[in-house]
Formats: C-alpha cells, sequence, structure tokens
C-alpha cells in the first residue's frame, strides 16, 4: 500500500500523466463519454421494461399468434425484472469492490446482447420470461455499478445533470419500445436494442474509478484518473487531495484493526454499523426508492394500455394516449434536469413530490365519483389527471429518486449499502408491479391510486424531516454532513 502525502503524486510532477492529458480534451467531454455508456446501457434496459407491455396485447389480439400469454403469464411478464435482478444485487457490490467498476460494466454489455437476442428468437411466452431473466443483471447495473460509475466518474458541477439525464434515458426506452410495438412487431425492440448494445460495448475507453483506486491504496493510479476525468484545476484538485487523505488515513487505520484480537474487531464491526453514516445514507435511499415505486408511476407505465382501455374504452386511443403519456414523461424528466440546475435538491423533490401525490388523491376522487354514478366519466378529463401526475412525479422523484441515492452512499461502506439499498428497492418493484393487477381487480382504478396517494405521502414526509441538501458538494462533503 503506498502511503505517499497528496503532493508526491502531484499531476504537475507527472508529465506522462500531463501529455495524456493535453490529448484528451476538456474533462466534460470525457465525463460525458463516460456517463454516454452508462445511459445507453438505462436505455437499453427502458426497451427491456417497455416491451411487455406492447407484447402482451398484441399477441392477445393477434388471431395468429402462437404465444399464449395467461393472466398469471402476464403478470410474470410485467414484473420479472425486479426478482431476476435479484440475485446480482448480491454479486455486483461484491465484483465492484474486488475488480473495479469496468469488468462488471463489461459483463452487463455482453448479458444485455444475449438477452435481446433471446428476446428476437422468442416463440413462446417461457422463452420472452427467459430473456428477461437473463437481464435482470442489466437492471441490478442500474442500481448499483452503473450510479457508482456517474457519481464517482463526474464533477461536482455535473453530477447532478448527469445522474438525472440516465433516469429520463430509461423512460426514452420505454417509450421507443412502446413506439416499435405500435406501429410494427415486437420483435423489432430485439433489432433496436442489439444496435444500442453495440454502442454501449464500443464506448469503455475510461480509465479505472479514482475513488476505488484510493480505496486500494493505488495514488499514483487514482491521481493519473482522476486528472484524465476531472482536470487540474483548482477545485479539482482540492477534491483529489481531499479524497486521498482521507482514504490513507482510512487504510492506515485499517492496518491497525487487523492486528486487534477478535473481539475488539466484532465490537468495531458493530459500533460501525451503528453510526449515523452507515445507517442514516441507508434508511434515506430506502425512502428514496419506495416513494419513486409506491407513487404508482411505474406501474401507470407498465400496465398503460391495460388502463387507458378502461378509460377510454378504445384499443386505437389506449395505444396513442400511451404513448403521449410516455412522451409526456419524457419531456417532464429533462425538464426536471433543467430545474435541478437551478433550484436546490430539496426544493425540487418535494414541490414535484407533494403536487404529483395531490394529483393522485384528485384522481382516485373523480373515480369513485364516476363509480357512484355521482359525475359521468370524461376520458379528457381523466388522461388529462394521469398526464399532470405523471409531469409532477417525473420532475422530481422519478430523476432524483437514484440520483440523491448515488450522492448519499458513503465511500467506504459502498458495497453493503448498494447491496442493501438495491435488494429493498428491486424486492418493492417486483412485488408492486406483481400485485397491482390484483389490485385493480379488488379495488377497482380509485382504490388503487388512492393506496398509491397514502403511500407515497407516508415516505414523502419521512424525507422532507430527515433528507440533507447535497447539491454542488463532492461525495467527501456529503459523508461529512451524514457524519453529524
Amino acid at each position: 500500500m503506498e502511503t505517499c502525502q497528496y503532493k508526491a503524486v502531484n499531476v504537475k510532477d507527472d508529465e506522462d500523466k500531463n501529455d495524456a492529458y493535453k490529448r484528451v480534451g476538456k474533462p466534460f467531454l470525457r465525463q460525458l463519454l463516460v456517463c454516454s455508456g452508462v445511459w445507453t446501457s438505462y436505455f437499453i434496459s427502458g426497451l427491456s421494461f417497455g416491451a411487455p407491455t406492447v407484447l402482451i396485447p398484441r399477441e392477445r389480439d393477434s388471431e395468429n399468434s402462437t404465444i399464449v400469454i395467461t393472466d398469471e403469464m402476464a403478470s410474470w411478464l410485467s414484473s420479472v425484472h425486479g426478482f431476476s435482478a435479484l440475485p446480482w444485487v448480491f454479486i455486483l457490490p461484491v465484483l465492484t469492490q474486488y475488480a473495479g467498476r469496468k469488468l462488471p460494466f463489461v459483463l452487463v454489455c455482453v448479458n444485455l446482447l444475449v438477452g435481446f437476442i433471446v428476446f428476437y428468437c422468442s416463440t413462446t411466452a417461457v422463452h420472452v420470461l427467459i430473456s428477461e431473466l437473463i437481464q435482470g443483471l442489466s437492471f441490478a447495473c442500474n442500481m448499483t455499478v452503473s450510479i457508482i460509475i456517474v457519481t464517482e466518474y463526474t464533477s461536482p458541477q455535473y453530477r447532478g445533470i448527469f445522474l438525472t439525464m440516465k433516469s429520463a434515458t430509461f423512460f426514452w426506452g420505454i417509450w421507443a419500445a412502446n413506439a416499435i410495438g405500435t406501429f410494427s412487431h415486437w420483435r423489432h425492440i430485439g433489432i433496436f436494442a442489439f444496435m444500442c448494445c453495440t454502442y454501449t460495448a464500443t464506448s469503455i475507453l475510461w480509465p479505472e474509478s479514482p475513488y476505488w483506486l484510493a480505496t486500494k491504496g493505488r495514488f499514483k493510479e487514482c491521481t493519473r484518473a482522476h486528472h484524465w476525468l476531472k482536470g487540474s484545476s483548482e477545485e479539482a484538485e482540492r477534491e483529489l487531495e481531499n479524497l486521498i487523505n482521507s482514504q490513507q488515513t482510512y487504510l492506515a487505520n485499517i492496518s491497525e484493526r487487523k492486528v486487534r484480537p477478535l473481539r475488539d474487531r466484532l465490537m468495531s464491526f458493530i459500533k460501525t454499523i451503528t453510526t449515523k453514516e452507515f445507517y442514516k445514507p441507508i434508511l434515506l435511499s430506502t425512502a428514496m426508492m419506495a416513494t419513486y415505486h409506491f407513487s404508482g408511476k411505474l406501474v401507470c407505465s407498465m400496465y398503460a394500455v391495460e388502463l387507458l382501455k378502461r378509460i377510454t374504452k378504445s384499443d386505437y386511443t389506449a395505444y396513442i394516449g400511451m404513448l403521449i403519456l410516455d412522451a409526456v414523461t419524457v419531456c417532464g424528466m429533462y425538464f426536471g434536469c433543467f430545474l435541478s440546475r437551478i433550484l436546490k435538491r430539496r426544493t425540487l423533490l418535494f414541490t414535484s413530490s407533494f403536487t404529483g401525490i395531490l394529483f393522485l388523491f384528485l384522481i382516485a376522487s373523480y373515480l369513485y365519483l364516476v363509480e357512484l354514478e355521482i359525475v359521468s366519466e370524461n376520458s379528457i378529463i381523466s388522461i388529462t389527471l394521469l398526464t399532470s401526475f405523471s409531469v409532477t412525479i417525473s420532475c422530481g422523484p422519478m430523476i432524483l429518486s437514484s440520483s440523491i441515492y448515488g450522492e448519499l452512499i458513503p465511500l467506504r461502506f459502498k458495497s453493503i449499502s448498494i447491496l442493501i439499498t438495491a435488494l429493498v428497492s428491486y424486492s418493492i418493484m417486483g412485488i408492486i408491479l406483481k400485485i397491482s393487477p390484483y389490485i385493480f381487480k379488488a379495488f377497482g382504478l380509485h382504490g388503487a391510486f388512492f393506496f398509491y396517494g397514502v403511500s407515497a405521502t407516508i415516505f414523502t414526509l419521512i424525507l422532507f424531516k430527515y433528507l440533507p441538501e447535497t447539491k454542488d458538494k463532492t461525495l467527501q462533503e456529503i459523508e461529512e454532513i451524514l457524519k453529524g
């Protein structure tokens, strides 16, 4: 382990590194290159997630279809992504801890290629289900490796917009899958995804994460990677200095702990997991993910055609309405990305969250009045309320849930923190998507939207009380805030 001080590995004394820096270009463009590959993987995941939305009704309506989809199989096709990601949630954090950030991402690129080859060749519902099971790795990557890459490879001034852009890109993938499935055969989704996978696989030209290198004591490599990514400005130098000094101290303490008796090391571990800097980020991240999933927006996207068919009583209108809602969602997310540049994280999150919750209760109340025949059903009012709900939720919780989560997770507990948060998040996602059709049947649409409104309110109030502001702060500064 290297124990040299930061000034000993400064880029000004490293001519090879300085020459490499001049050849590559501006830090923003290099960070954009890194993020573009991550965004594309999110887009491909969106294609996979959105495919069942059009595949299921198309195959059920087709007279020549050889794919028989029962209600039970339909619920599995719509929810299996969350469950298939769970085993990889345990594996990927371990890989990122010991093998770095690049190798797991390369494995994800290969996994996406294989998954969509199976998808394109599918002739039964079971084949489609297998392709989705294969792609569970990519969904686990979205909550683990991808977020780590974006948070560690980008500067604080760009990190917020890059993190929010990835969430919008996922829903672009859903919209693209729905558009392809609406106007052509759903198998063409696989061809388009294969083309996107090719770009992702060829975009990995970046170095290993400087944060990971620092945790391994490889400070010279850390300095080279950090300057390649973020340049040598005064702000970047200060961030690098804080990172190296912090990790040198931490690694020195770890070395001392290894010679302690087992009992003392066990007590130290218990003390660690009961500190604020460990459990507070995990609880806040879990609440962020729960707010997003319990808002019902992902459910509305997955079951958009079925919901709109009930409201509009027209197949054609349902498909067009689905594409409009998806487009509005994506536009709302990009508008949220713009707002994230000028507003504080807390301001944007809670303004949009409480407004979205208000629309959830308005939708539930309107549909309940229709159920009681107090007012006559008007599809324009229903779609307007759904559109308003989509815009407000997409501006805040949808783009900020994973973004703030990526900022909150502390560096030294990253693997275990990500494992716990991702495990809870994908469990919630899978369960919500699996049981939603049964909620619709048992309680009606009004009861389902009321359930989502109450659930989202509870988690939003928890966040309102405890969530700190993270905008324009380095990961080290955020960690210090959580320590208190």
